[in-house]
């Protein structure tokens, strides 16, 4: 029973226990039998997806690529992907619109890149406090502003992607809620504003988590 507007976002439904962040995983489940057989038409239309991506990250990673670095850039996208795809079907709990699913992705990430950086090129991550061509009466603020941006962006990361998940489904639980109450004419004009909302919501769930893992990369190139 939803008690507000916000309860579907709320990963505990019940007192004893929750199994709503089974939903992280469930994916797997949905994967067609017919990926796993080699070759196939969906291992092939993945496999093209990766290797367009594996090229659009090894360009933003050209001056900092390390074995493996595009590698943990496509999974990563296709985690968040396919949560938030999996968000769109009923009943089943969007774990990426939850700041908790969210920031546990962001900050190991930025953590990460800060600890790598700050020990091999320290030099050059303090020259990144204070940009180029600051007037060296400005320098103790540019620090101080620089210093903030670089700590929040784990807290950015994960507001962008939770709020984007949280905002679509949220437009869509007003629609259904209206529609209960309606006649059929009403109904039928909120059903195609619904259709045409999926829709969106599905360009949002793709284009979201492109904008996680890109911007996961340009943070790990200002460390070279």
């Amino acid at each position: 029973m939803m008690t507000n507007l916000f309860s579907i976002f709320d990963p505990s439904t019940s007192n004893s226990l929750s199994l709503n962040w089974l939903s992280t995983i469930l994916f797997i489940l949905f994967t067609p039998c017919m990926y796993w057989m080699i070759p196939s038409r969906y291992q092939m239309l993945i496999s093209k997806m990766f290797l367009i991506l594996n090229k659009e990250f090894s360009i933003l990673l050209s001056t900092s690529k390390k074995p493996g670095m595009t590698f943990m850039l496509i999974s990563l996208f296709w985690f968040i992907l396919m949560n938030n795809f999996m968000g769109l079907m009923p009943y089943i709990f969007t774990s990426t619109s939850h700041i908790m699913m969210t920031l546990s992705l962001a900050f190991p990430a930025w953590m990460t890149i800060m600890i790598f950086g700050w020990l091999n090129n320290t030099n050059h991550m303090f020259s990144h406090l204070v940009p180029q061509g600051t007037p060296s009466t400005l320098m103790v603020f540019m620090v101080c502003i620089e210093t903030i941006s670089n700590l929040i962006r784990p807290i950015t990361l994960s507001i962008r992607l939770a709020a984007n998940m949280i905002a679509g489904h949220l437009l869509m639980t007003l629609l259904s809620n209206s529609a209960v109450m309606s006649n059929i004419f009403p109904i039928i004009s909120i059903s195609m504003a619904q259709i045409t909302l999926l829709l969106l919501e599905m360009a949002v769930a793709f284009i979201q988590a492109y904008v996680f893992v890109v911007l996961t990369s340009l943070y790990s190139t200002e460390i070279h």
